[in-house]
C-alpha cells in the first residue's frame, strides 16, 4: 500500500510531541516536589521511557493491538501479541499510514501513563520497587487497557467512546496511584509540616510542555489529518484554558488568592478532562466541561486531607477525576462528528443524553470507566503490597527524612544544598546530620 505522506508526517510529529510530554511531565512533578527528592522524581518519568519503550517493542504493542483473544462469544481483555512480536509488515496499517508509526505514536502513550502513577509516590519509594511496579503493572495492566479500550476488546464491544485516553491513561494511572498512595503509606509529617512545591517555575514550565504536546497527544488520535482533527485541536485549548480558569476561581475563593501551581494544575486538568471527549464535543461544551473539571478537580485534592490518604502530587485528584468527567461528560453531550461518503456532506447527531441521545452513551461510559478503574486499582494494590512487603518498596524512614535523592541516586539536585539544607527550605523535617 501506497504510503500518506501528510498523515504520516503529522502522525510522527504527534508521536514527538507526545513523549516530549513525559520530561514536561517529569518538570512537572518535580517542580512540586521538595528540593531533596527531586531527582528521584524526575528519575522515575525518565526511567519510564527507557522501560517502557522496550516493553512495548517486544510485547506490549501486540497485547493491545494484536487480534483479540475472545472469551467465547464475548471480546477478550488482551491481544495474541506473537503475530506482532518485533516486526510486522511495515505498511499493514490501513490508508497508508505504517504499523511502525502507530506502534511508536501509541509507545508514547504508554509510557507516560506509567509514568504519571510515579507522582503518588514522591520522596518514598524505592527506585528499583518502582521499575519492577512500572514492568509489572505496564504488561498486567496498560496493555490490556489499551487492547480493551482501542483495540477491539470487551470495553470497545461496550460502545465506550475513548477518544484519546480518558479511559485507558488518565482513569487507569489514577486508580493505581491512589492503590499505591494507601499501600506506601504516609510520608514522615505529613500532613502536620509543610511540603510546599520547591519551585514554581518548574511547576509552569512543566504544565506548558503538557499543554504542547498534548496537541499531539488528542489531535493525533485521529491517526489522519482532517475535520476530526482540527475539532479535537480547538477542543484541547478552549477546555484547557477554562479549566485553568476554573481552579483558580475556586481557588481564590477558597484561600483569598489565585497561585501559579493553582493555575498549572488547573490546566493539567482540563487536558486530562477533554482527552477522551475532544473529538466527540461542540466546543461551547468542552469550555463548559474546562470549568467544571478545574472547579472539581481543585475541591478533589483536598480529599486526600479527609480520607487521610497521601497522594504526594494528586494524581488521583486530577488523573482519575478529571478523567472520570471528561468520560461521563461524552454520555451528556456528546456528538457525533462526521461525513456522508456518498454525498461528502456534514452530517452530525447528538450522542449524549442532553443532546438526544438517550442514556445509552452515558451508561456506556460509566461501564467503560469503572471496568478500567476497578481493574487497575486492584492489581496496583496488590502488586504494590508484595513489593512492600518483600521490602523492595519503601525506603527506611531516616532515609526518608535525609532525603532520597542521596540515599536512592547519590546526587542532588542542587549541590549547593545539604540534605539538612534542602529539608528545611521546603519545610521538611529538619536532620541533624549532612552529606
Amino acid at each position: 500500500m501506497e504510503l500518506n505522506a501528510p498523515d504520516t508526517g503529522w502522525i510522527l510529529v504527534s508521536s514527538a510531541l507526545v513523549l516530549l510530554m513525559t520530561p514536561g511531565l517529569a518538570l512537572f512533578y518535580g517542580g512540586l516536589n521538595r528540593a531533596k527528592s527531586v531527582v528521584n522524581m524526575m528519575m522515575m518519568s525518565f526511567s519510564s521511557i527507557g522501560l517502557i519503550s522496550v516493553l512495548w517493542l517486544l510485547y506490549g504493542f501486540g497485547i493491545a493491538f494484536g487480534e483479540d483473544v475472545p472469551l467465547g462469544e464475548t471480546p477478550g481483555f488482551f491481544g495474541n501479541p506473537s503475530g506482532l512480536f518485533g516486526t510486522v509488515d511495515l505498511f499493514a496499517q490501513g490508508e497508508g499510514l505504517p504499523t511502525w508509526m502507530f506502534m511508536a505514536f501509541q509507545m508514547m502513550f504508554a509510557i507516560i501513563t506509567v509514568a504519571l502513577i510515579s507522582g503518588a509516590l514522591s520522596d518514598r519509594a524505592k527506585f528499583a520497587g518502582w521499575l519492577i511496579f512500572a514492568a509489572v503493572w505496564f504488561t498486567i495492566v496498560y496493555a490490556p487497557a489499551a487492547h480493551m479500550v482501542w483495540g477491539g476488546g470487551f470495553v470497545a464491544s461496550l460502545d465506550v467512546i475513548d477518544f484519546a485516553g480518558g479511559t485507558a491513561v488518565h482513569i487507569n494511572a489514577g486508580a493505581a496511584a491512589l492503590a499505591l498512595a494507601i499501600v506506601l503509606g504516609r510520608r514522615v509529617g505529613w500532613p502536620h509540616q509543610s511540603f510546599k512545591p520547591h519551585n514554581v517555575p518548574f511547576v509552569a514550565l512543566g504544565a506548558a510542555l503538557l499543554w504542547f504536546g498534548w496537541f499531539g497527544f488528542n489531535a493525533g488520535s485521529e491517526g489522519a489529518v482532517d475535520n476530526v482533527t482540527v475539532v479535537a485541536f480547538l477542543n484541547t485549548q478552549v477546555a484547557t484554558a477554562a479549566a485553568l480558569l476554573g481552579w483558580i476561581i475556586v481557588e481564590w475563593i477558597k484561600n483569598g488568592k489565585p497561585t501559579l501551581v493553582g493555575a498549572s494544575s488547573g490546566a493539567v486538568a482540563g487536558l486530562v478532562a477533554i482527552t477522551p471527549s475532544c473529538a466527540s464535543l461542540q466546543p461551547i461544551w468542552a469550555v463548559v466541561l474546562g470549568l467544571v473539571a478545574g472547579a472539581l478537580s481543585c475541591l478533589a485534592v483536598g480529599l486526600k486531607y479527609v480520607l487521610k490518604y497521601d497522594d504526594s502530587l494528586d494524581v488521583f485528584g486530577i488523573h482519575f477525576v478529571a478523567g472520570w468527567i471528561g468520560t461521563l461528560w461524552i454520555g451528556l453531550f456528546g456528538w457525533n462528528f462526521g461525513t456522508d461518503e456518498a454525498t461528502g456532506e456534514y452530517v452530525g447527531e447528538g450522542v449524549g443524553l442532553f443532546n438526544g441521545g438517550g442514556a445509552s452513551q452515558l451508561i456506556a461510559q460509566f461501564e467503560g470507566a469503572a471496568i478500567v478503574s476497578v481493574w487497575s486499582f486492584v492489581v496496583a494494590l496488590v502488586v504494590g503490597f508484595i513489593l512492600k512487603k518483600v521490602g523492595l518498596f519503601r525506603v527506611r524512614e531516616e532515609q526518608e527524612i535525609e532525603g532520597i535523592d542521596v540515599h536512592e541516586h547519590k546526587e542532588s539536585a542542587y549541590e549547593t544544598f545539604t540534605p539538612v539544607e534542602a529539608s528545611s527550605s521546603a519545610g521538611a523535617h529538619s536532620v541533624s546530620s549532612g552529606v
